[in-house]
């Protein structure tokens, strides 16, 4: 049976080492003598503050001692409470996520501990260590996995959050895994919850669930919009769960709606729900974020008319649409769409944008080197429509003869198609290569050669 040491014998090695009196010690390192006798003689543990100025003190990294300091008095000794919550807490700040498991896996074997567990789970979450929180709500999860709790849905929704990213794949499994607990949060939450599902699916292009979701959000904003307007007053608590103002997510949902019709192809369908989310006279409130919202969507509704026309065949809005672009105060994610829009009008209907992209040579540049986001939307819709928008480049470019950049353009979507594991990306990449491959040098056929093979390696994509 292998010997597990112990901090305290550590420590007396420290103090022998260094031929130091505890007396000393605790003088220089701030822990009562006392304090320290008693950790030594009669093994009663120390608090992780005290730890913390005992590791100080011995010139030793923060967290030195964590591992041991669990195996000694957490996994050694009946799990308190008191000593594992702030060593949850600290092992958060220096991200100790390893040590954070071996803790929450120890007490979990005891149910009592979820309702403590959940609560430093959100406050972790709060504090944005969302690395931290994961493995606390995933074991409250498991626990109450055959309770019908709220707790069980946000714990739900708090590992969805967390977990979407660049993956695709993977974006797709926890949105699935997620969206049957919608239902059990409360219902003022129920609206974000369906807001960032409707943006996961809306990345992912799954055209049919974002239009079911998108509707069954505004079904129930309608629902809360009219019990608030019944009262007399407005309700704190609820403004203080939403992320936005309620009438938001009405109007959302038509443009959520909208963008299903114009995926789809039917285009005056898109402007009747375009014309539904600009027309707000229904909207009660006055005060300065519904006024920023309002501004927003109408906003939204002109550039979104002007791209229906556009991509429906009519390229006379085009230099409109231009002009448009040009004098507004345009966010990255705005601008990264309707440049695609330009793109795929030009390229289904023939137009030459040359001049076009000349004019926004910076703003393409600045798309094409963007930095993740934080934001759900942000992070996941925007990087997949600059995905499309670099392969709707890569098109133009190489159907126009400009193989320098078309190629260019193209390698970095295929290369980016196996970051976010987007077959349809990799597939379209390699249809489109092989049709221009008589013009790609050798250099460029043997980096093509090598992703096409990573592909098939690490993501198993395959192409007829």
């Amino acid at each position: 049976m292998k010997h597990t040491p112990t901090i305290s014998a550590e420590f007396e090695d420290y103090l022998k080492q260094n031929d130091m009196t505890l007396s000393q010690f605790a003088e220089y390192s701030g822990v009562h003598q006392r304090t320290l006798s008693n950790w030594i003689t009669q093994h009663r543990p120390v608090s992780v503050q005290q730890l913390d100025r005992i590791t100080v003190a011995m010139d030793l990294p923060e967290g030195y001692f964590y591992d041991l300091y669990i195996e000694n008095y957490i996994i050694d000794l009946s799990p308190n409470f008191r000593r594992i919550e702030p060593l949850l807490y600290r092992c958060a700040e220096l991200d100790k996520l390893d040590a954070i498991r071996r803790m929450v896996g120890h007490i979990m074997d005891n149910p009592l501990y979820a309702s403590r567990l959940f609560d430093v789970a959100e406050a972790l979450f709060e504090q944005g260590r969302h690395a931290a929180a994961l493995p606390l709500y995933e074991n409250v999860a498991e626990v109450e996995k055959y309770q019908h709790s709220e707790r069980l849905a946000i714990c739900q929704y708090r590992i969805f959050s967390i977990q979407v990213g660049d993956d695709q794949s993977r974006n797709l499994k926890v949105a699935t895994l997620f969206e049957p607990f919608v239902e059990r949060l409360d219902e003022i939450v129920q609206l974000d919850a369906l807001k960032d599902l409707a943006n996961v699916y809306r990345s992912l292009r799954l055209w049919d669930r974002l239009d079911v979701i998108a509707r069954k959000m505004r079904d129930k904003a309608k629902i809360q919009y009219t019990l608030e307007h019944q009262q007399k007053k407005r309700n704190p608590a609820l403004e203080k769960k939403l992320s936005r103002p309620l009438f938001v997510y009405i109007t959302y949902a038509d443009l959520l709606c909208a963008s299903v019709c114009e995926a789809q192809g039917n285009y005056q369908q898109a402007l009747q729900y375009t014309y539904a989310y600009v027309n707000l006279d229904w909207v009660k409130e006055t005060d300065e974020d519904t006024l920023h919202w309002i501004k927003l969507f109408q906003n939204w509704a002109l550039c979104n008319t002007y791209i229906n026309k556009l991509l429906s065949g009519d390229i006379s809005v085009l230099p409109d649409y231009v002009e448009y672009i040009s004098v507004s105060s345009n966010t990255t994610k705005e601008m990264v769409t309707q440049l695609l829009n330009i793109m795929m009008a030009a390229n289904r209907f023939h137009v030459d944008v040359d001049e076009i992209l000349k004019q926004f040579e910076t703003e393409i540049d600045s798309i094409t080197q963007q930095q993740p986001s934080a934001d759900m939307y942000t992070h996941q819709v925007v990087p997949e429509q600059s995905t499309r928008f670099k392969y709707e480049l890569a098109k133009y470019y190489l159907n126009k003869g400009n193989y320098s950049y078309g190629f260019k353009y193209l390698l970095d979507v295929l290369s980016k198609s196996l970051v976010i594991n987007k077959e349809a990306f990799f597939i379209s990449c390699i249809r489109l290569f092989e049709q221009f491959k008589q013009f790609a040098d050798f250099t460029l056929c043997t980096k093509y050669e090598s992703l096409v093979r990573e592909g098939r390696k690490e993501r198993s994509f395959y192409y007829y």
